[in-house]
């Protein structure tokens, strides 16, 4: 059976789906104004893995993500310019235009990290009317107030139970401590569902609603309408139908988002319908660089570029990531990806190996395991079971590896079976064409090591290794790996 963490009980719980062997999975996804950066990245693959394993268990998956790009502010609560508005105005571009931009990166970065696309992709500028529907749900049942030229806020004290998920002491609060106060509210924790363009302010991206001429979405009310739009079927043609609320399996983020974000994301949804938003929460740890947090003043945000500038296959930051159990902080170096790179690159070694075997002995097909590799596939299975604990499934497929007593065949098979996890494109693994040139240097250096020429042959050796090749004496023969 699956188990997995659940936030919102703060214990590991077995995992049922509301309708097996259906699975609603809602993403938190980008705030596209700036680079897709490594901690981003390993929130990304971390869920990633939470869905492959779903999958691996014979779950259908529906994953939902939506892009935002308009609506959040420069702080988590609801002060500060949009961070669209304001990249726009640094780049000279506008918002739609670094919407575009970095919506795009994200998702190339995403590829090249072989995460798996989202089944639906959802931008918030183009759900302006589920958003609205929402907002004016909560209206009609007593749960906002409006501040004027500010906008339509939630008042949290009308939901008895607002903060379960970060277990907030409501009352305990001081202004300021968790989220700038804004004048005007009624309570610290009460937060924006709509805001409201100021007079003398030019943005980009407003629409006009039943509250103001010139206003925009919030940012929490978002993840709430496409997560209901998508996974829940609460809207139809374009109305909001609380009667037809269907509570979620599941929702992904990172622990930033607990205490403000999917704290609001509930208090809505669940005053909007009446009824649970999510059955289980699933959170991302932060990830450290050379033990600090990441930040652009301290020189230490890296991005996919930065990755590839280095000569690095962003693979190989996903097989950095798989080492480290997504609830446990990690710290990111520029050491540990070049020990990941050489590590992966190990593997593929291995894995080109053993199917050029597969290749030799004419081995065709899937075959049915034997008991001792059975025992393998069910330790892997138990370990990725509880709570994606992926750092001891890999230390299985290793110990297989190493294990004389499995077959070559049995070996390839189970670690492309593996591989459905781990997303490292092992059975895209191509063999690697040595030029005719250094085939050419390596039979010379044999004549030499027939002759007991060892001068000659070790010069050769060093210009073939000039030439990014290495050459491996075996009983079989020389055996040429690329560097």
């Amino acid at each position: 059976m699956l188990k997995l963490y659940n936030t919102l009980s703060r214990k590991k719980e077995v995992f049922k789906p509301v309708k097996p062997p259906r699975v609603g999975m809602y993403t938190c996804g980008m705030t596209v104004y700036d680079h897709t950066h490594i901690g981003h990245m390993r929130t990304y693959i971390n869920t990633d893995i939470l869905r492959r394993v779903l999958e691996y268990n014979g779950f259908e998956v529906k994953q939902a993500e939506n892009v935002t790009d308009v609506g959040h502010l420069t702080s988590d609560a609801d002060t500060g310019e949009d961070k669209l508005q304001k990249k726009a105005r640094k780049e000279r571009k506008t918002a739609w235009e670094i919407a575009k931009i970095y919506t795009k990166e994200f998702f190339e970065t995403m590829d090249a990290l072989n995460v798996l696309r989202p089944h639906v992709v959802a931008l918030a500028t183009e759900h302006i009317q589920e958003m609205s529907q929402l907002v004016q749900e909560l209206e009609r049942r007593g749960f906002t107030y409006i501040i004027p030229d500010d906008g339509v806020y939630f008042d949290t004290s009308k939901l008895p139970d607002y903060g379960k998920l970060a277990r907030l002491d409501v009352k305990g609060l001081k202004a300021g401590a968790r989220v700038k106060i804004t004048p005007g509210k009624k309570n610290i924790t009460d937060f924006a569902l709509w805001k409201f363009s100021k007079k003398k302010e030019k943005r980009d991206m407003e629409w006009e609603s039943p509250w103001s001429k010139r206003s925009f979405p919030g940012w929490h009310i978002e993840c709430s309408a496409l997560s209901i739009k998508y996974l829940s079927h609460a809207f139809y043609k374009g109305k909001f139908y609380p009667e037809r609320f269907e509570t979620i399996d599941l929702h992904t983020g990172g622990v930033d988002h607990i205490s403000v974000h999917h704290t609001n994301e509930i208090a809505q949804t669940e005053a909007a319908t009446g009824k649970k938003f999510v059955n289980y929460w699933f959170h991302n740890e932060f990830l450290m660089v050379e033990g600090e947090k990441m930040s652009k003043s301290l020189g230490n945000f890296f991005w996919i570029k930065d990755i590839r500038e280095r000569n690095f296959d962003p693979i190989a930051l996903r097989y950095l990531f798989l080492g480290t159990h997504y609830q446990s902080k990690m710290n990111f170096t520029w050491e540990g990806l070049r020990a990941a790179a050489n590590t992966l690159e190990k593997l593929r070694q291995i894995i080109r190996e053993l199917h050029q075997k597969q290749k030799e002995k004419a081995i065709t097909g899937q075959k049915d395991l034997s008991e001792m590799s059975k025992k393998y596939q069910e330790k892997f299975l138990n370990f990725i079971n509880d709570d994606l604990n992926i750092p001891k499934a890999l230390a299985v497929m290793w110990q297989l590896i190493k294990n004389k007593k499995v077959s070559d065949a049995e070996k390839y098979q189970l670690l492309i079976n593996f591989d459905k996890i781990f997303g490292l494109k092992l059975d895209k693994v191509k063999e690697i064409k040595i030029p005719k040139e250094i085939k050419e240097l390596v039979e010379k250096r044999e004549k030499y090591r027939r002759d007991d020429d060892w001068k000659s042959a070790d010069e050769i050796r060093k210009k073939i290794k000039k030439m990014g090749y290495k050459v491996e004496d075996t009983k079989r023969g020389p055996k040429i790996k690329k560097l």
